[in-house]
């Protein structure tokens, strides 16, 4: 099958030829094929809306099989503006082409709009830079948010710019090929210095809005670690890898361990370790804004030219600042 992209005003005409070897193959998926920043979810959408034509002829049933030499052509709308605004923002953009960007997300920046958060959000900065370099996910004119983190937690993220990028990226997380690495301060020194936490994570049943290690219900979760650096017995710089992906699971393994997050308002009971601290450094930790933890690692294979990629982002300046107290000790 040949293809061939013209533009009309904005709306985007793909058309292509159908080939020999292709006879017989469901409409869907040969397009899926042929034109591959499109899903073929999406692709579906379109016949079903009446936006594919075979030989002139609207076709509206994307399992009709081709016949070779058939001529297949694809309306593709304007991708519709998203709901949320755009919103002039500064961001730290680490890297960016026309596929997907990497940034350095700030503690305190939430990521998606929500009724507590409606606005000034990570997508409403995302929108204002991007612009028209937004392709569309799924008929939308969004970024791709292929992983989240927390509002209060600092670092390294990957945003999608088109449905391609979007799908290979959130294949790739769920398949556990992203490398990914935090840095996280914690109460007291795991033991041992190096080692594996797994515990199945889902709902707390004591309190429905945080998480828990469970024993029956929630999802496997896996957190790698190994201490980097010691102070005293009062605490730890430690690195953790993550083998999955669950909601707050850094912070909940590293709670059930014994080593809650310095900072952390949710799981981050000190278990009367303050209380032995001197004065000044007890009221210096008191007064640390968020929970410790900064995304300072992040590798994966680019969706369109499959090279291996990877950031570092050093630890901002409120985490070297309690390292700096924490070194008095």
């Amino acid at each position: 099958m040949t293809t061939a992209t013209q533009a009309k005003s904005w709306e985007h005409r793909l058309d292509a030829t159908v080939e020999e070897a292709e006879a017989g193959e469901r409409l869907d998926r040969v397009l899926a094929r042929r034109f591959g920043d499109l899903s073929r979810t999406r692709l579906k959408q379109l016949v079903v809306e009446g936006r594919v034509s075979v030989d002139g002829a609207t076709i509206t049933n994307p399992s009709l099989r081709v016949k070779p030499g058939q001529r297949c052509e694809v309306a593709l709308p304007p991708p519709v503006d998203a709901a949320p605004q755009a919103q002039s923002i500064p961001l730290d953009i680490r890297y960016e082409d026309e596929a997907l960007l990497v940034l350095d997300k700030p503690a305190g920046l939430v990521v998606h709009p929500a009724p507590g958060n409606p606005d000034n959000t990570l997508v409403n900065a995302l929108l204002a830079h991007c612009g028209e370099s937004l392709a569309g996910i799924g008929g939308v004119r969004r970024p791709g948010i292929v992983h989240r983190l927390d509002k209060d937690t600092s670092g390294l993220m990957v945003v999608a710019k088109t449905e391609r990028a979007h799908a290979a990226l959130s294949a790739d997380f769920a398949s556990r090929r992203i490398e990914r690495a935090y840095l996280a301060v914690v109460w007291g020194v795991p033991q041992p210095r190096e080692g594996e936490i797994e515990g199945a994570i889902g709902r707390n049943p004591r309190n429905r809005k945080t998480m828990a290690v469970v024993s029956r219900g929630g999802k496997p979760a896996v957190t790698r670690y190994r201490v980097l650096r010691i102070f005293k017995d009062a605490a730890a710089l430690a690195e953790c890898r993550l083998a999955t992906g669950r909601t707050h699971q850094i912070r909940v393994h590293l709670a059930a361990k014994g080593n809650p997050l310095i900072g952390d308002p949710v799981y981050g009971r000190s278990r009367g370790r303050k209380r032995a601290l001197p004065e000044p450094v007890r009221i210096a930790l008191d007064a640390f804004p968020r929970q410790a933890l900064h995304a300072a690692t992040l590798g994966f294979e680019h969706p369109l030219n499959r090279k291996w990629l990877v950031f570092q982002s050093e630890l901002p300046q409120d985490i070297k600042g309690l390292i700096g107290i924490l070194e008095r000790l």
